[in-house]
């Protein structure tokens, strides 16, 4: 099943520096660390899946600092199955096979095995730098507009990246 508007962050095993790739794919290094995931109650924005409140340690890792762009898949697939055209834009209507396929094709083109996609931790840990609000940009609604293209912003199409304001850790992680 094909999937629109699936964000597609890659994350790298431990480097020791920012990277960019042959690609353009950017990487910045996300510091081990720990926070708190999840709720301690049942909130109207979630579900009891995020139950309950529990401390989560990562360790160190690098995360792409935007979206995976219909450029860098062009580079990598040999064609762009987006909706919404656009080099800049990020890549959109993937399935988790394409997927598949397309980390392994990134893992052979650069001669390595350690491009991945990160795990619900490792992303939540690098969006929320640190931050312990309800949003990952604070407590009031109002300032998603600033971090993230969602329905009430994005005209319903997506839009380069780069765009918005990245997370404290260096990435668009939203």
């Amino acid at each position: 099943m094909k999937k629109t508007f699936l964000v597609l962050l890659m994350s790298l095993l431990l480097r020791a520096e920012n990277y960019t790739n042959s690609i353009g794919m950017e990487f910045v290094k996300i510091p081990s660390g720990s926070f708190m995931m999840g709720r301690d109650a049942f909130f109207e924005d979630g579900g009891d899946d995020e139950l309950p409140l529990h401390r989560v340690e990562v360790e160190s890792f690098a995360m792409m600092t935007t979206e995976v762009t219909q450029a860098q898949w062009v580079a990598a697939m040999g064609s762009n199955p987006s909706n919404f055209k656009g080099r800049a834009n990020p890549v959109e209507q993937v399935s988790f096979d394409d997927i598949e396929r397309f980390v392994s094709k990134l893992n052979q083109r650069e001669g390595t095995h350690t491009y991945r996609l990160p795990t619900e931790e490792e992303w939540e840990y690098a969006a929320r730098a640190g931050g312990t609000t309800t949003y990952l940009c604070g407590d009031d609604e109002n300032c998603i507009d600033a971090i993230a293209w969602y329905y009430k912003n994005s005209g319903e199409r997506t839009h380069p990246v780069a765009q918005k304001r990245p997370s404290l850790l260096g990435c668009l992680c939203t």
